[in-house]
């Protein structure tokens, strides 16, 4: 049987689920963005140079 109180006391809340898309969101994303970026540059110079 479960002792409700002893487990009660055991208990710790988890992230709430505010602060876990706080910290799903605030990751940084930018590097990919970066990339693509950085490739869409790359083969626009390429393109121009073949011209």
């Amino acid at each position: 049987m479960i002792k409700f109180e002893e487990e009660l006391k055991k208990f710790k809340p988890s992230i709430e689920v505010e602060e876990a898309e706080d910290s799903i969101y605030n990751k940084d994303l930018s590097d990919m963005t970066d990339l693509l970026q950085e490739m869409t540059k790359e083969a626009t110079r390429n393109s121009n140079q073949l011209r």
